[in-house]
């Protein structure tokens, strides 16, 4: 895997990371056969203190579980938004580092290329690890949007000024739509067409389903096939 960088001292120090590495992300798809999906999502213990980082993979198309690895390190940079890559990256890429496989696609619990410097957690770990990414969040960080159709697989584009940085999409007609955006090596296009064939019959894909419940510590890590590294 990439060293980014070691940690950096101020929040000028990290912004300037972000700002220089951004020009690595690649915005096209790059990535060949999708046989196995990951999705990555962080749990925080003791007071904050403490990182648990999970990463499910599932089979693709039929999002079955394969493989999934939990990781714990200190958390050791402050909550600053814009700035989660530094908090939380490095327990997401010891997580990928347990799995036995390398999965084909990873679709991260956070923001890719919609970040105010267009390098998003998702990009963050996606150029680290040299993955194909796609930033898939809950929440708007930054830009602007329409209201997507009422209609499953519709979306509008979510822009800061003139730049296309995301896709707002409606996964389920009634609910709440979600942010995805380019992570590394792959178009928007692409992204969103991998988010839809990862949703099932809820409002997440089920990766995001279930890397988000193996981080929270909910105990269905023990009904899992568990990583082949130590």
């Amino acid at each position: 895997m990439l060293q980014i960088q070691g940690e950096p001292r101020t929040v000028q120090e990290a912004k300037a990371i972000q700002e220089r590495l951004r020009e690595r992300v690649v915005r096209e798809d790059r990535l060949g056969t999708v046989r196995h999906v990951c999705g990555l999502d962080i749990g925080l213990l003791r007071a904050n203190t403490l990182a648990r980082a999970a990463a499910a993979v599932l089979s693709f198309p039929a999002l079955q579980p394969v493989e999934c690895a939990i990781a714990y390190e200190p958390v050791t940079f402050p909550y600053i938004p814009g700035l989660l890559s530094f908090r939380e990256a490095p327990a997401a890429l010891a997580a990928l580092a347990k799995l036995a496989r390398k999965p084909d696609l990873l679709l991260y619990d956070g923001q890719g290329l919609a970040h105010p410097r267009r390098f998003g957690i998702a990009c963050h770990v996606g150029l680290a690890a040299d993955i194909p990414t796609i930033g898939v969040a809950k929440t708007r960080l930054v830009g602007t949007h329409g209201e997507p159709p009422d209609t499953r697989g519709a979306w509008t584009p979510l822009r800061d000024g003139d730049e296309t940085i995301g896709a707002v999409l409606r996964t389920r007609p009634g609910t709440k739509p979600i942010y995805v955006s380019i992570g590394h090596r792959i178009s928007l296009e692409s992204a969103i067409r991998y988010v839809m064939a990862c949703v099932t019959r809820y409002r997440l894909p089920e990766t995001t389903r279930w890397s988000h419940r193996l981080a929270s510590g909910h105990g269905e890590a023990a009904q899992w096939p568990r990583a082949g590294k130590p």
